[in-house]
């Protein structure tokens, strides 16, 4: 399986952490020397390792930003 090229240009902030120190976080990541995308996952400390995530365009963060707004809390 070829090597996943991934550098965090922004870290936006966490979301949770867990007891093991892995940390839900939203960033600003170029995957394979592409243009950044926000991308929210789970991080090893070093952020070596990563859990599955969801990554998400300019467009699509806007969208997901106003969905967020409509809820009621």
């Amino acid at each position: 399986m070829a090597e996943i090229k991934y550098e965090i240009k922004e870290n936006i902030g966490v979301i949770s952490e867990s007891a093991k120190g892995w940390a839900k976080e939203l960033n600003l990541v170029s995957w394979n020397d592409k243009e950044p995308k926000y991308d929210l996952r789970e991080w090893d400390p070093a952020h070596e390792k990563m859990g599955k995530g969801v990554t998400l365009t300019y467009e699509e963060i806007k969208k997901l930003k106003d969905i967020l707004n409509a809820i009621e809390l």
